[in-house]
């Protein structure tokens, strides 16, 4: 079996074994906390990178490390970042329906979020320049 394969298999069991575990907890009655998200989205995230990177031994799918690679990673990173300051301002906005205030760190992370983008851009141009 390629490794590719078995690291998939392996940390998708791992994903559903911590699903499952904290379905449990909130059955029994017990605190889904901080661990168990952490937990979740780190075998999702290695779960799917293991999905979708290859071994350039085994030959197998797209490597990390080639054009092909580097481009897929700078794409995904410019969409994911502008997805999450999208769910932030939900967040807010639906913070601010519910309670009827806002959280200031929640504010901060959505102030944050709109110009570290523009400013990283910043940065690496002044690089090239």
């Amino acid at each position: 079996m390629k490794r590719r394969k078995f690291g998939a298999i392996v940390f998708g069991v791992l994903t559903l074994g911590a699903i499952a575990t904290s379905i449990f907890r909130m059955i029994d009655g017990r605190d889904v906390g901080f661990n168990e998200i952490v937990m979740i989205a780190m075998f999702t995230m290695l779960f799917l990178s293991a999905l979708t990177w290859g071994g350039k031994d085994e030959k197998d799918g797209i490597y990390i490390d080639d054009e092909l690679g580097r481009k897929i990673t700078e794409k995904a990173a410019k969409m994911s970042y502008h997805l999450l300051v999208v769910i932030i301002v939900f967040a807010v906005a639906i913070e601010k329906l519910v309670y009827g205030t806002v959280n200031i760190f929640l504010l901060l992370v959505l102030g944050i979020g709109m110009i570290l983008l523009p400013a990283v851009e910043f940065v690496v141009a002044r690089k090239y320049q």
